[in-house]
């Protein structure tokens, strides 16, 4: 039987195979981010930890917020500009931002010429949706607890 790594260094990590789990036309918006779920390859299931990169002009995600999960970036490399609500922050090295659920939506944007590292950590309870404010696009719950992409008026992807 496999065992999980005790350790490892993260930028040797495997990335994520797809760019996004979002339906098209979003996961094309994705090009540029790079994922690497260090979470996974220790076989944590409470809790996510991706680093991830972000080229010039790639974004981290589309602007969101989740009904449950809080999240939480910190910057390793770069300086990415901090969308949340209708403010905008640049951030450095060393700099975190926290994210309560049902707290305003948020993104990051690369508008820098250099690549941006962060971590991203969020817990993995179940029953988080997730509002897509700017897009027809949210995450919703099924009877049985399947999480799934539905436009705004509730029909799936």
């Amino acid at each position: 039987m496999d065992h999980p790594p005790i350790a490892f260094t993260a930028a040797e990590a495997p990335k994520r195979a797809k760019v996004s789990n979002y339906p098209e036309p979003f996961a094309s918006m994705m090009i540029g981010r790079v994922k690497q779920p260090l979470g996974d390859a220790f076989g944590l299931t409470a809790f996510g930890v991706n680093r991830t990169t972000l080229v010039p002009g790639a974004v981290s995600s589309l602007h969101h917020s989740h009904s449950r999960q809080d999240e939480m970036i910190y910057v390793l490399e770069g300086h990415p500009t901090l969308v949340s609500g209708e403010t905008e922050m640049l951030l450095h090295p060393g700099m975190c931002a926290g994210f309560v659920h049902g707290g305003p939506p948020h993104h990051l944007k690369n508008n820098s010429l250099q690549d941006v590292v962060i971590l991203e950590i969020g817990d993995r309870g179940a029953g988080d949706e997730i509002v897509y404010p700017l897009d027809d696009l949210q995450v919703a719950t099924g009877s049985k607890g399947e999480r799934y992409f539905a436009h705004k008026n509730g029909e799936p992807f």
